[in-house]
């Protein structure tokens, strides 16, 4: 039986665990390195604050001054099992020392069909499933969007404001979060047509949870379909099942129940975007597990590898249905990513998936105490360790205040907690599924520190 030592080899070590910061940000040796990327990194990167890391260890990082922080963004949701977890690390090296590449589309290798095999058992829903490997979220939901018209022999799809599925020419077309994302590089795939997402803090039909009837979805039958795009005409639905970069927004459950009625009633397939909510981000293996909500076609990246570059799209078997040389890449399943994606899994599945709902709850629990104490936090929401505030002038109003959302951003880093934004003024909190209560304590102990500092001033 494995002990919370061996998933978790640093939860009884408490050197190191919490952040300790010995220069001024950025320390003398961030900003000579800083001064060099600017010369030769592509400036189209954002970057939060001037943060250079130089290793990393469970939830904690350290820079290339010494400082080390509690990292509360996990590599964007990517980190699932931490940084450098040792049997991430010894998969990834035994892996490494016996096959590197051998490109899955034209050879087999049996560690990438074990984790096809894995992720077809633990995605939604009991029919048999394909899963097709790629190296990114953006590649995983490009290869949806072809799959879905090679099997539909439909050629547009719905998506919703505020989503972000990737930044390539297809998933970019989809992703409703940032114009500037999109500035300069029309025209986009087309075919692409946005309904509001179910945002209940910020209801674009002026409705409550209690009292709405999924407007955001009958908006589709009963307007889009009527005055814009034909159902017969449309492949795909792709809904993000809880928002990533729209402020981590969570739907009712009565969202999905009724976007299901319309996508089967019309023969519109539903993907399900969950690159940045799944692989136990939200303590189920999937954030759509939490709504019994099933999908035709699942994309994953992020946490499925710990930081490795993977991708996967999985779909029901009787859907993937497309012939040899209709879709591939080189690099997609490579052996060593596959070999880091299995040992996450496992770690996952024996501790990390639970632990992601227990320290989920207690933070959350915590943190949606702010908006009684402070007029600045409008909205608490999330699942699990995907939890977001949302920052306004004054609950009243609802008024977005992205300029006091960046500074406690700039504010926890200057305190050694890593946090960053997500929508237009909502803060994610997204720490690695290994944080211990006491580093989420200390994390919740910082955001409160410097909310209270700004409604206080």
């Amino acid at each position: 039986m494995k002990t919370m030592e061996s998933v978790r080899p640093d939860v009884n070590k408490d050197a190191g665990k919490l952040p300790s910061l010995l220069t001024p940000l950025p320390g003398p040796n961030a900003r000579a390195i800083i001064e060099r990327d600017k010369a030769v990194i592509s400036p189209s990167y954002t970057r939060g604050y001037p943060l250079v890391v130089a290793c990393g260890q469970g939830a904690m990082v350290e820079d290339v001054d010494g400082n080390r922080f509690l990292d509360c963004n996990a590599g964007i949701a990517v980190v699932a099992t931490g940084h450098c977890h040792p049997k991430v690390v010894e998969a990834i090296r035994e892996q490494a020392g016996t096959l590197i590449h051998m490109s899955g589309t034209d050879f087999s290798y049996e560690n990438m069909v074990l984790l096809a095999e894995k992720l077809a058992a633990l995605a939604p829903g009991d029919a048999a499933k394909r899963v097709y490997f790629g190296n990114s979220g953006t590649e995983a939901i490009e290869a949806a969007i072809k799959l879905a018209r090679y099997h539909t022999k439909r050629g547009q799809f719905i998506a919703f404001f505020g989503g972000f599925h990737g930044r390539t020419m297809g998933s970019l077309a989809l992703t409703a979060s940032k114009s500037v994302q999109q500035k300069g590089f029309f025209p986009l795939m087309p075919g692409v047509h946005h309904v509001p997402y179910a945002y209940c803090y910020r209801c674009a039909y002026g409705k409550t949870p209690d009292s709405c009837a999924v407007e955001c979805v009958k908006v589709i039958e009963d307007q889009l379909f009527r005055h814009k795009v034909p159902a017969e005409d449309v492949a795909a639905i792709v809904v993000e099942p809880v928002q990533g970069e729209g402020g981590y927004v969570v739907p009712p459950r009565k969202f999905f129940d009724e976007l299901r009625r319309v996508a089967d009633k019309y023969g519109i397939l539903i993907i399900a975007d969950e690159v940045q909510s799944g692989m136990g981000r939200t303590g189920k293996m999937f954030a759509s597990d939490h709504f019994d909500f099933t999908p035709d076609i699942v994309a994953l990246a992020k946490g499925i590898a710990s930081g490795m570059p993977l991708g996967a799209m999985v779909a029901r078997a009787d859907i993937m249905n497309w012939t040899p040389g209709a879709h591939a890449s080189t690099f997609g399943g490579n052996p060593v990513c596959v070999a880091a994606s299995l040992a996450t899994i496992e770690l996952l599945e024996q501790e990390l998936v639970e632990n992601s709902a227990k320290i989920g709850a207690h933070m959350k629990a915590r943190l949606g105490e702010f908006p009684d104490r402070y007029k600045i936090v409008g909205d608490v929401r999330g699942m699990g360790l995907m939890i977001g505030l949302e920052i306004v002038r004054d609950q009243q109003s609802k008024d977005r205040a992205p300029e006091l959302r960046d500074r406690i951003v700039e504010m926890c880093f200057e305190r050694g907690v890593l946090v960053l934004g997500s929508g237009p003024n909502s803060i994610r909190v997204c720490p690695p599924l290994v944080i211990t209560k006491d580093q989420a304590d200390f994390a919740v102990d910082t955001i409160e520190d410097c909310i209270r500092s700004l409604s206080n001033a």
